[in-house]
């Protein structure tokens, strides 16, 4: 039988329940393997991984998209190169809605005994890794300010309030972006470096324009409105997938180069990313696998 570690995160979304948990086990199991459960508790995904998987064949995630964020940091850290497979338990689930994975358990796991695995690119946000995204400015901070029982009684309807709230009081940061072909300067309301076709539901990116290995991040930038004409621009923009307007903007580039006047706070997965006057966002090329 082959090795597995069993990663799972019980403070995730909704929460995963004992019963869930045993039949996942048994599950895989009988798909021929040796599973060896580990909780996160007083040590994080991250730390987890990092000293454990190494050690196994294969890695299923359990928990949400900043769980397996946290667990692929791990990984690069630790040197290992194994198969990571994700059952997602989260709110969003990004992750899952990029790659196609089932929310139901049962079908998660018939991907993971089936599957092949695809080699991702991962981002370098000054020092710290991230799966799918790094941003700033309207709807970021909603994730890890939506305080977790909100999460667990209203799911990703949490972060549509949250998100309105934040929307009414966000201010415009005036920003100096460096990328590989050029420099843009302005007053941007979002800024969002991605790799991935959903985030949190308010933004999406049409799967054919977006490859998920090729070295490159997509690079969304929604301007100030100046005027009613501007905002019914941006909205229609973000309702129609479309970002090739004067007022939302989409770039590719393997590196990106963030300058603020003032700090800036980031999101980073979907968890707070600190405040930072600059930030350089690198991508990593291909640099761990996902079972789909």
């Amino acid at each position: 039988m082959r090795n597995m570690m069993l990663l799972i995160n019980p403070f995730s979304g909704r929460g995963v329940t004992k019963h869930a948990i045993g039949n996942i086990i048994s599950q895989l199991c009988h798909g021929g393997y040796a599973v060896t459960a580990f909780f996160v508790g007083e040590d994080s995904p991250e730390q987890l991984a990092y000293e454990h998987a190494k050690n196994y064949e294969a890695l299923v995630c359990v928990g949400g998209d900043g769980t397996l964020s946290s667990v692929f940091s791990g990984i690069i850290r630790s040197g290992a190169d194994v198969p990571v497979g994700y059952i997602p338990a989260g709110t969003a689930n990004d992750m899952a809605a990029t790659h196609s994975l089932s929310k139901i358990h049962a079908y998660a796991i018939k991907t993971i005994l089936n599957g092949e695995s695809r080699k991702l690119d991962i981002g370098l946000f000054s020092g710290r890794y991230f799966a799918y995204i790094a941003a700033f400015g309207a709807f970021t901070s909603v994730s890890y300010l939506t305080s977790r029982n909100a999460k667990r009684a209203l799911g990703h309807f949490a972060y549509v309030l949250g998100g309105v709230a934040e929307a009414t009081a966000v201010k415009a940061v005036h920003t100096i972006v460096e990328h590989d072909g050029g420099v843009i300067e302005g007053d941007f309301l979002f800024g969002g470096v991605t790799n991935s076709t959903s985030v949190a539901g308010f933004l999406k990116l049409d799967p054919d324009s977006v490859a998920l290995d090729d070295g490159l991040f997509e690079v969304v930038l929604i301007k100030q409105p100046l005027n009613p004409a501007d905002m019914i621009d941006i909205l229609a923009g973000l309702a129609k997938h479309t970002y090739d307007g004067e007022n939302v903007q989409l770039l590719h580039s393997s590196n990106v180069r963030f300058r603020f006047e003032e700090d800036v706070a980031w999101t980073i997965d979907g968890e707070e990313g600190g405040s930072h006057r600059e930030a350089e966002i690198t991508n990593c090329h291909r640099a761990v696998n996902l079972i789909v």
